[in-house]
């Protein structure tokens, strides 16, 4: 079984949902010829007004151990690293966390995920895993 997070076909299936086109699972982007990173998935929707295509990459987290903060600190390091790759790689691309629900619903409204998600613009996806549904856009 791969490394995958538990809720990735729940999160690819909610995208799904909304029209969105799974371009990528997993992205890979290689940095500096030296490293390479794999976001858990890249899609794009169509903005039919626009003319144009909005391009995201989603990183998929279910904060399940017992630490939620533990959970957070690995979750923004890595999102912080693969924003800089895709800045970099693909500016267009824009990167949102998926959280689940009850993870947003509690930690996330504490003081410090407050403040850590304002400061470092952390956006964020959060889905229903059960119900296999985004019930939240966060920029």
């Amino acid at each position: 079984m791969s490394a995958r997070d538990r809720y990735h076909d729940a999160v690819k299936n909610a995208l799904l949902k909304e029209q969105w086109t799974i371009t990528h699972d997993p992205l890979r982007l290689k940095f500096e010829d030296e490293d390479e990173i794999r976001i858990d998935l890249g899609a794009e929707h169509l903005l039919a007004a626009e003319k144009g295509t909005q391009k995201i990459a989603v990183e998929i987290k279910s904060f399940l151990s017992e630490s939620a903060l533990f959970d957070y600190h690995a979750a923004l390091g890595q999102f912080l690293n693969y924003r800089l790759v895709l800045e970099a790689l693909e500016p267009d691309r824009v990167l949102y966390l998926a959280v689940p629900q009850i993870a947003y619903e509690t930690f996330f409204q504490r003081s410090i995920a407050i403040a850590s998600v304002q400061k470092y613009a952390v956006k964020l996806l959060v889905y229903d895993a059960v119900a296999g549904v985004i019930v939240r856009w966060s920029d």
